[in-house]
């Protein structure tokens, strides 16, 4: 593995490259973005794929990757922006992209601006709650997340964020009666540390939640589109932001092992079925050859 930094005027971009450029098998780079995520959750799957030319990186701002923009949101057009530019530096033509979460997100704002730089996108899971028939209580429920943050800190933010992800199906009056999640029975801190800046919990995320695609735009590029679900996921929120995404697409998501997490190791604290997630994203890749 190689790392690499991309300077532009308004980030440094830290990336990884496993494997030769141009590539052994005359196959497209395959990249791996995610967010608020940066290159390390990409690990243990990019391990499961030796014989390919990997690509992960660090979105500006997190992890290795500075800002020289002034901004600290998430913006799905601006990180698609970067993305676009280490598409260019890498100098392979088309890549094949594997986005997770935010990183989805992003990666369809890149096939919306340049859909001449991805030849394959598998979006899992992309949190686009726009695509939800209950969008406004979904986005009543994020904005309680970010009150819960701000209001007590990380420990509260976060609990109240696991549930909200877990819970099963649209969100009605019963979700809304629940009293406010009390972190330490989700083995989260109590205490609050004063910090507001994280990138998950904060108004930092708004943008990639709020994102709205474009619809016709991303149907009529040649870029093979692929939105996944993990199928411990269906009934949760970014299974159902995921199979939503799809249908505006005019298609069916397709299923992958486990959940939201599913490519991630036992190191994550949150672990999948990374072996087989691997051997299913190979399997939708390979559909493309």
């Amino acid at each position: 593995m190689t790392t690499h930094v991309l300077e532009t005027p308004e980030a440094d971009i830290a990336y990884d490259v496993r494997g030769p450029l141009p590539t052994a098998d005359g196959r497209p780079p395959l990249v791996m973005i995610g967010q608020p995520m940066d290159a390390s959750g990409f690990a243990v799957l990019a391990s499961h794929f030796p014989d390919r030319t990997v690509v992960t990186y660090d979105p500006r701002g997190l992890g290795r990757s500075t800002r020289k923009d002034g901004r600290v949101d998430s913006d799905p057009d601006v990180q698609a922006g970067d993305v676009h530019a280490l598409v260019q530096a890498l100098g392979a033509g088309p890549v094949e992209l594997f986005g997770s979460s935010g990183g989805a997100v992003t990666a369809l704002a890149l096939v919306t601006a340049h859909p001449e730089d991805v030849v394959t996108l598998v979006a899992h899971e992309p949190p686009i709650l726009s695509a939800l028939p209950d969008a406004q209580a979904a986005e009543r429920a994020n904005a309680a997340v970010r009150e819960a943050y701000y209001g007590k800190g990380w420990g509260a933010g976060m609990a109240a964020f696991m549930a909200m992800t877990s819970w099963q199906g649209e969100f009605t009056d019963d979700y809304f009666a629940q009293p406010a999640p009390d972190p330490a029975a989700f083995g989260m801190p109590t205490d609050d540390d004063g910090s507001r800046d994280d990138p998950l919990l904060s108004d930092r995320s708004l943008s990639v939640t709020a994102y709205r695609p474009d619809v016709e735009a991303l149907k009529s590029a040649p870029t093979r589109i692929v939105i996944a679900v993990g199928e411990e996921s269906a009934a949760v929120l970014t299974g159902r932001t995921a199979v939503a995404t799809a249908e505006l697409l005019d298609q069916e998501a397709t299923v992958f092992p486990s959940h939201h997490g599913g490519f991630l190791g036992e190191e994550s604290g949150y672990a999948g079925q990374p072996e087989a997630f691997a051997r299913k994203l190979r399997e939708v890749l390979d559909k493309a050859v």
